[in-house]
């Protein structure tokens, strides 16, 4: 695993969930801390994204966990990206969660866009943002996507009828 990129963390009290384990929404809260985090470090800072009206869209996020994590246990979250579009714009990352002994905690999938702040609409990132992020996995081989993978992200809208939720029970 060398030249691998994580960020590390320790478990709060207000990460954690009833029944005094770390919480599924803090597992999501921490890959996002490591994946902005990451990105910063690749040269993408939230002033450069705001400045160009950029933002990061997740559409579909996965997690899969294995063992718990208490409050106080350091953990270390990966963040690396497995697909990317030949522009960019699209892009998949994988995280990894272990504890500090190396017990592996939770793996996250995620697949996300980048999309224009003001336009809300997909949109490829300037060329330099994507040649930074592909320094990231330079000599790895990652999955080329394309917008065909949208369409076969596993969950699509399916709109109701609203007056369901007006009706009488």
């Amino acid at each position: 695993m060398s030249n691998l990129y994580y960020q590390k963390t320790t478990v709060r009290w207000s990460d954690l969930d009833a029944n005094r384990h770390l919480a599924n929404a803090s597992y999501m809260q921490f890959t996002s801390f490591a994946r902005i985090a990451f990105l910063r470090d690749f040269g993408i800072t939230m002033n450069d994204l705001g400045r160009m009206s950029l933002g990061p869209a997740i559409l579909h996020e996965e997690f899969s966990f294995f063992k718990e994590a208490h409050e106080g246990d350091e953990i270390y979250i990966t963040v690396e990206i497995a697909g990317m579009s030949d522009d960019g714009m699209l892009y998949i990352f994988n995280h990894n969660l272990y504890r500090s002994d190396g017990t592996h905690l939770c793996h996250s999938e995620l697949f996300g866009v980048w999309f224009d702040l003001n336009t809300r609409k997909m949109i490829a990132p300037p060329a330099e943002f994507t040649a930074s992020l592909r320094k990231s996995f330079d000599g790895k081989e990652v999955t080329v996507l394309t917008k065909a993978d949208l369409a076969n992200l596993s969950q699509r809208p399916k709109n109701i009828d609203p007056t369901t939720f007006t009706a009488s029970l």
